[in-house]
């Protein structure tokens, strides 16, 4: 608010009854004007410091947005770079091997063209050579006819050639005359071939120089049938090695096209997973460069506005108090003059671990021995209890206890033989579970291991998301708290701007009035003439009045109409800035929805994973305990079982040498025995 300023006046004092209402309504007025000065001091003084304590507010949480947000843009460059130079590594690596499988596909296609030309070359070779060799057995067969007696024979014999054999053969409708041409043809291609190769002879006469014998011409074309037959089985060979590396080659290359367009397939599915990732930062950056920029610029408005509203704070003070002390020398003026009393009316606006009788006794004691020995050696219970049973047999009342020592060490010996099998199968069976129950146990863990860090990844994105979210939503709380104070600041100024309005509408209405009431009554009784000049000065002074008020309600007038502008463009920005942040709690919000289900999919795929290893642990620990040697292990019991079969078998040895050395000395003194017996 501007101040007025009274001009205070010496006015002389009359006691005239008449005068005192008007100025006693003026001096009212001035009380009535001081207060509501008062008032609205009171009234700025509180608003300012609720405007001070928001702009100290909103520059702490515009330090922090800005703070952040500089952190997210230096992440998202930091990102988009990686994803940059991924993206040019892949493109490299796809460029490579797109000209691998290019080369690949050229080389494959050159190789199936050759083939097929090559092919092509052997199927007419060989038909030609096929047909020469059933030409060669039909002339062969027809002059092997002829020999024995054929019509033709005296004008193949006077032939001088094989060119006039062949023709006779035409003429005499032995051989066709197409079938001739190919002979003679193939003659002469062996003859060419002969002399490029430095050679005479390729192993039969020259057709211009055979003798005139019958049987040269059917040595000569059996030599022919030979060459051509070899030629065939060459071709033939020659074919068959070269369909062979053919195919070699087809399958490396097929081999190599089939990987290289999987690692390309993978690599152009790399480039767009990265770009769409470097899409998404850049997309991200933005938005954040935005606010960041928003940020900065709205604190440097904030700085302005906060500013220069202190300033004005500052200038109304004292334009205020200037006006009061205007006003009170104006009162003071107008009671010395008057003797009027002042009505002061102020109010204040208060605004978390033995007996050894014979052979076959000596053979069971050693036998007894033996046992005893081994059993001793190899801490065997079985073989010290089979050593103690022989030891019984032996001094007991049975008819043959030779025969019952040697059934219980076939007994034995059938024993561990078995018990030897049944441990070699557990032994399979178990070096079989052990190995595909570790194999399981290690694959489960690994897959386990992987959902975890899928989780712990998900989790910790997840939670970064949501303590964003978090910032976000306390940024949107402070920035409506922030414009619900502007919204209460803005109501409080427009209800004084309001207030102070009416007032100094009707101040200035009531000015007036006294001008009006000061004019009448000066101009209608002219007893007063001499009192005219002191007349002239109230009323030039509540003309002044009048003057000053009017132009302070156009400065309240104007003065509203700039805070509300300044409200409208705050509150805009607000809106603008609510708006983007929403946006961006949207996306994060639907973003770590996402990877909160997806931690809680890998969450129950690893539960089932963990009951599947659990019960894999469980039969692990089940198997160990049956398969993994404490005491002993599987080696050292197949080496003490082949030693225990082994002393038993030797003491059946010595037991079966003992039954054929008594059974000799049966039969050479039979009397002796029965004597030895008796």
């Amino acid at each position: 608010m501007k101040s007025f300023t009274c001009v205070a006046l010496a006015l002389p004092v009359q006691a005239m009854g008449e005068t005192s209402s008007p100025i006693a309504k003026v001096v009212s007025m001035l009380s009535d004007l001081q207060a509501k000065i008062i008032k609205e001091g009171d009234v700025a003084q509180k608003e300012f410091a609720e405007y001070s304590e928001w702009c100290e507010d909103r520059n702490r949480n515009l330090d922090f947005e800005i703070k952040t947000g500089k952190s997210q843009v230096e992440e998202l460059n930091a990102a988009i770079a990686q994803e940059s130079a991924l993206t040019t590594s892949l493109a490299a690596k796809i460029e490579e091997l797109a000209g691998e499988l290019a080369t690949d596909e050229a080389d494959l296609k050159a190789a199936t063209e050759i083939r097929s030309m090559e092919q092509s070359d052997f199927s007419a070779e060989e038909k030609e050579l096929s047909e020469t060799v059933d030409i060669l057995h039909r002339a062969i067969q027809i002059l092997e006819r002829e020999m024995r007696g054929g019509a033709s024979m005296l004008q193949l014999k006077s032939a001088n050639s094989l060119a006039q054999a062949l023709s006779v053969m035409v003429q005499a409708a032995m051989i066709g005359t197409s079938d001739a041409a190919k002979l003679t043809a193939f003659v002469q291609s062996e003859q060419k071939q002969t002399e490029d190769d430095g050679d005479d002879s390729f192993g039969a006469p020259a057709a211009a120089t055979y003798e005139s014998h019958s049987g040269n011409i059917v040595d000569t074309l059996q030599d022919l049938l030979d060459k051509a037959e070899s030629q065939l089985d060459e071709c033939r060979k020659k074919e068959t090695a070269s369909t062979h590396n053919y195919e070699m080659l087809k399958q490396s290359l097929t081999d190599q096209i089939k990987f290289g367009n999987k690692d390309l397939a993978t690599a152009k599915k790399d480039t767009a997973a990265s770009a769409e990732r470097k899409a998404t930062a850049e997309g991200d950056l933005k938005v954040t460069s935005k606010e960041l920029a928003s940020d900065v610029d709205v604190k440097g408005s904030l700085h302005q506005n906060c500013l220069s509203r202190a300033q004005e704070f500052e200038a109304e003070t004292k334009s205020r108090g200037e006006e009061l002390s205007a006003l009170a020398e104006a009162k003071k003026v107008i009671q010395e003059a008057t003797g009027a009393s002042l009505l002061q009316r102020p109010s204040f606006l208060q605004l978390d671990r033995s007996h050894l009788v014979s052979g076959v006794d000596l053979a069971n004691f050693e036998a007894v021995r033996l046992i005893r020995d081994l059993a001793r050696k190899e801490k065997s219970a079985a073989l010290a209890q089979l050593a103690s049973k022989m030891a019984s047999a032996m001094h007991s009342d049975l008819a043959d206890p030779f025969a019952k020592v040697k059934s219980l060490i076939t007994d034995m010996i059938a024993q561990l033989e078995q018990d030897a099998n049944a441990d070699a199968s557990k032994k399979a069976y178990c070096d079989k579970e052990m190995a595909e129950t570790s194999d399981k146990k290690n694959e489960k863990t690994a897959e386990i291991e992987k959902l975890t860090t899928r989780i712990d990844q998900a989790s910790a994105r997840s939670a970064k998301l949501k303590e964003e979210v978090a910032v976000l939503q306390g940024q949107l709380a402070k920035l409506a708290k922030s414009q619900a104070e502007a919204d209460k600041l803005r109501q409080e100024e427009h209800e004084t701007y309001t207030a102070s309005k009416a007032e100094q509408e009707k101040g200035l209405e009531g000015v007036k009035l006294a001008l009006n009431i000061l004019k009448e009554y000066y101009a209608s009784d002219a007893a007063h003439d001499a009192a005219s000049g002191a007349a002239s000065g109230i009323i030039g002074l509540l003309e002044t009045v009048e003057s000053d008020m009017t132009k302070t309600l156009a400065a309240l007038m104007t003065q509203e109409e700039s805070a509300a502008a300044e409200y409208e463009s705050m509150t805009k920005k607000n809106e603008i800035e609510r708006a983007s942040m929403i946006q961006d709690v949207k996306y994060k919000v639907k973003d770590f929805k996402q990877l909160d289900q997806t931690v809680h999919e890998n969450t129950a795929d690893r539960s089932a994973v963990q009951a599947e290893l659990d019960a894999i642990l469980e039969y692990w620990a089940k198997i160990q305990e049956q398969c993994v040697e404490k005491a002993e292990t599987y080696s050292e019991r197949k080496r003490r079982r082949q030693e225990e079969i082994a002393g038993l078998k030797q003491a059946l040895d010595i037991l079966e040498s003992e039954t054929a050395l008594l059974q000799q000395t049966k039969k050479g003194r039979r009397g002796l025995l029965r004597g030895h017996t008796k």
